[in-house]
């Protein structure tokens, strides 16, 4: 008779992060305005078809124009949401307040309790979550 083994958890490293979130979207002009504009992400290389935008630091999300590309229809599988941690209760805020003055349609909030959030879409149907994480204590 065999003794069964504990399964070994594994666990990913504290600083662990996830890269690059690479949508396809269906007009590429529309696309870098909202994320350029309304969010407030920088522009760092456009070619045929692709844009890549992000922060001075990391980019973040990569857009790929398929003309005619249509939203995943409700109750189908695939992307829910990526998020985008912003690093102080106060960057949150402002970029509420931008969404607010510029009567961009939120999807709702939540208080997580280690981390507060609003959610939106973006043109191409894609949910976004932005958040900021709380102290630690």
């Amino acid at each position: 008779m065999t003794t069964a083994q504990p399964m070994m958890r594994n666990s990913l490293p504290a600083d662990t992060h996830v890269g690059l979130v690479s949508l396809t979207i269906a007009d590429l002009d529309r696309s870098v305005r909202f994320y350029r504009d309304t969010l407030g992400f920088d522009l760092l290389d456009r070619s045929d078809g692709i844009a890549v935008l992000g922060s001075a630091t990391a980019p973040l999300v990569e857009l790929f124009e398929r003309r005619g590309a249509q939203p995943k229809p409700p109750g189908a599988t695939g992307l829910y949401h990526f998020a985008v941690l912003l690093p102080t209760r106060r960057d949150l805020g402002r970029t509420v307040r931008h969404l607010l003055d510029i009567d961009y349609p939120l999807d709702g909030a939540a208080d997580h309790l280690v981390s507060e959030a609003i959610y939106l879409t973006d043109p191409d149907g894609n949910g976004i979550e932005l958040y900021r994480d709380r102290p630690p204590r």
